[in-house]
């Protein structure tokens, strides 16, 4: 569920009317930043915390006396004269100059270890534009992001964003992480918003609910904890057969490369067998591409699908275009299996009539990049949500709108529209769309809703991405679409044990 700042508030000041002690919550959420911090950069570095006047610069001083803790470097910047902190804040303050002070860091020259950033300035209560001494302090925590390659954390919501709309203000905080506290808010998710906004994470406060009537229950943030006993464990006798067989059409006249991404995506998702269904001209090239993992099997006519044992098909990635067309369109809207529809296989969808799969017999997933969901739904307008809810009910499928914020809707009016929290912009390179669309085949196959598999996979593909970042070993300009499903399991691992 997500909730408007105003919302959020009225929940938390019901619940402290009530009883509960502001400064239990005030720890419970500092020692969630400090942990979340913990998980994206487990090796401690330097730590700048921006400390405003309100409870949300109480928060960043809870977290900030864990993560010294832990071991990392810590310096404070006020923005404000100690004397106007909340009362809260103050003790906070206090609590932390009580603990072993680290020595001062001089920030010189580009650091070797990490160098992050805490945005404790301003909360969801703020309005309007930046003032004196605030400012400021978004500006350095600006630059240092810029000049010293500093990630930043904003908590709750980046200072100077407007919680409700999502709009900027001038010198609003450019966060690479933002860790809204309790409940995603409304203006987090708006499009607009994702520059300043990046990889959102929650941090659970389960006291903190919504009261009735509170939120906008047709959406929800894709999250680890939202995401609990869709992928269930398997029984120790589970057998390949047990687990899907996949068959991926694409991989034509010299985008082979794309069919091999969503095959081993397929593969590293769990399925129990994959097979790339190749045209009879790209058949060599594909059996010589394919991991020895993957089966390719050769058709004169792609209408011979209908008659193979696959238990999901996905179709699109390097389809090209071809007199087949007509064999793939009858597939699309006829077969009786669950499709995952990408690509080619969208584009020759928009050509035709998208109204089509309204009739198929099994569940369809289409993911569309945004200039596919352009072609597919030209007289869309609005949000990426609405866009995507837009296509969904045309279509009578789940959408997968892929992007910065992927955006997942269902055909169901009661199922919401889930926004992934998930990824980087190091996954703006080719092929990261096939190895998701075999990553989602794979997830169907194995028995799962196409519509949790849309959320499944998305979160999982991003979170790959992140580590393939995090590890070290690659860079958001040198990642590439292969080094995703290589950090399937880790992330998988992270969506059993609940974690960011």
């Amino acid at each position: 569920m997500i909730l408007n700042p105003e919302e959020i508030a009225e929940a938390e000041n019901q619940l402290i009317a009530g009883g509960i002690n502001p400064e239990a919550l005030m720890d419970e959420a500092g020692l969630g930043i400090a942990k979340a911090v913990s998980q994206f950069f487990p090796n401690p570095g330097t730590l700048i915390v921006f400390v405003g006047s309100g409870h949300n610069g109480g928060d960043a001083l809870v977290a900030a006396k864990h993560l010294k803790k832990y071991g990392w470097i810590t310096q404070l910047r006020l923005a404000t004269s100690p004397d106007q902190l909340k009362p809260l804040t103050t003790k906070k303050l206090h609590q932390f100059e009580r603990e072993k002070i680290n020595p001062a860091l001089e920030i010189s020259k580009p650091q070797h270890h990490p160098l992050i950033i805490l945005d404790g300035l301003l909360g969801i209560g703020a309005v309007g534009g930046l003032r004196p001494g605030y400012l400021e302090a978004a500006n350095e925590m600006n630059e240092l992001r810029k000049s010293h390659a500093a990630h930043t954390f904003a908590i709750d919501i980046p200072s100077g964003l407007d919680g409700l709309s999502g709009e900027a203000y001038e010198g609003a905080v450019i966060a690479d992480f933002t860790l809204t506290i309790a409940h995603p808010k409304t203006g987090l998710l708006a499009d607009q918003a994702i520059n300043n906004v990046g990889r959102i994470a929650l941090i659970e406060l389960p006291s903190i609910r919504a009261l009735p009537g509170q939120g906008d229950t047709g959406a929800m943030l894709i999250t680890a904890s939202s995401l609990a006993g869709i992928n269930n464990r398997q029984q120790h006798d589970v057998h390949k057969g047990m687990c899907g067989h996949i068959g991926i059409i694409g991989g034509n006249n010299g985008m082979n490369g794309a069919a091999v991404l969503a095959s081993t995506g397929a593969a590293r998702g769990g399925a129990g067998l994959v097979t790339i269904i190749a045209h009879e001209d790209s058949y060599k090239r594909l059996a010589a591409m394919a991991p020895p993992e993957i089966m390719v099997r050769s058709v004169k006519s792609y209408a011979q699908v209908s008659d193979m044992d696959f238990d999901t098909l996905a179709i699109g990635p390097g389809l090209g275009q071809g007199s087949w067309e007509d064999e793939i369109l009858d597939l699309l809207v006829s077969d009786i299996r669950p499709i995952v529809i990408d690509a080619d296989a969208l584009n020759l969808l928009a050509r035709n009539d998208p109204n089509d799969l309204v009739n198929a017999p099994a569940p369809r997933l289409l993911t569309p990049h945004p200039g596919e969901m352009q072609r597919l739904c030209p007289e869309a307008s609005g949000s990426r949500r609405e866009s995507a809810e837009e296509l969904a009910r045309i279509t009578d499928s789940t959408v997968l709108l892929k992007g910065a914020r992927t955006v997942i809707a269902s055909e169901s009016e009661t199922t919401p529209t889930g926004f992934n929290s998930t990824g980087n912009n190091g996954m703006a390179t080719g092929g990261v769309g096939d190895t998701l669309t075999g990553l989602c085949s794979a997830l169907i196959g194995g028995g799962i809703s196409v519509y949790d598999a849309a959320c499944i996979g998305s979160w999982i593909n991003g979170r790959a991405a992140e580590y393939a970042i995090f590890n070290d070993k690659e860079s958001r300009r040198s990642l590439i679409a292969s080094d995703l499903p290589k950090h399937y399991g880790q992330a998988f691992k992270d969506l059993e044990r609940y974690s960011f």
